[in-house]
């Protein structure tokens, strides 16, 4: 059997920050007239940019979220990049932000199809309902994550908090579908 490596692809990194002080939103929009910022419809500001290709919400609590990242050093650059920018534009912010990755989502192919009937019996905790959803979902106790097989042998990881955790998962789960013989390389 030939040793088949799955491609993994990072497709979104969400971190959270804070700056433990309050921000001017209104000031904000002023130094930087691209931002989007509606309070009648959301409380936060929404601060893009184009590298890395991000978007910053931007709370007036200090907090803020940063989704679209493509790995967790781009996330971490990302934050550092719009608290350097709010900075330049005459906001004064006193510490360094507080970075936490809260989720990465991943997508791979393992190179062969699966059969998910016999998969849902030798995992343990799935749900596989295929009038509901083509999917199986597969909730992987180490490293604590949340995979969707599909039978096409591609998949969504979702949960991680560390690239390396992602890679892991899908190494373990691709090695259980090995071993079961649930796996079908043509």
């Amino acid at each position: 059997m030939p040793e088949v490596k799955a491609s993994i692809n990072i497709e979104n990194v969400v971190a959270s920050a804070s700056l433990d002080q309050r921000i001017d939103l209104n000031a904000v929009v002023k130094g930087h007239p691209g931002v989007e910022y509606r309070p009648e419809q959301f409380p936060g500001l929404v601060f893009r940019l184009k590298k890395p290709k991000t978007a910053t919400l931007i709370f007036n609590s200090g907090k803020m979220v940063c989704t679209g990242a493509k790995s967790e050093k781009k996330a971490r650059r990302a934050v550092m990049k719009v608290v350097k920018e709010l900075k330049k534009s005459g906001i004064i912010i006193i510490g360094k932000p507080k970075l936490k990755i809260q989720n990465i989502v991943a997508s791979a192919g393992l190179g062969g199809n699966i059969d998910l009937e016999k998969a849902t019996y030798s995992l343990k905790k799935t749900m596989y309902e295929p009038e509901q959803f083509p999917g199986l979902i597969y909730r992987m106790a180490e490293p604590k994550v949340v995979i969707l097989l599909f039978a096409s042998g591609k998949l969504v990881c979702t949960g991680a908090k560390h690239e390396e955790d992602v890679y892991q998962a899908v190494n373990i789960l691709h090695q259980r579908l090995e071993d079961q013989e649930l796996i079908y390389y043509e």
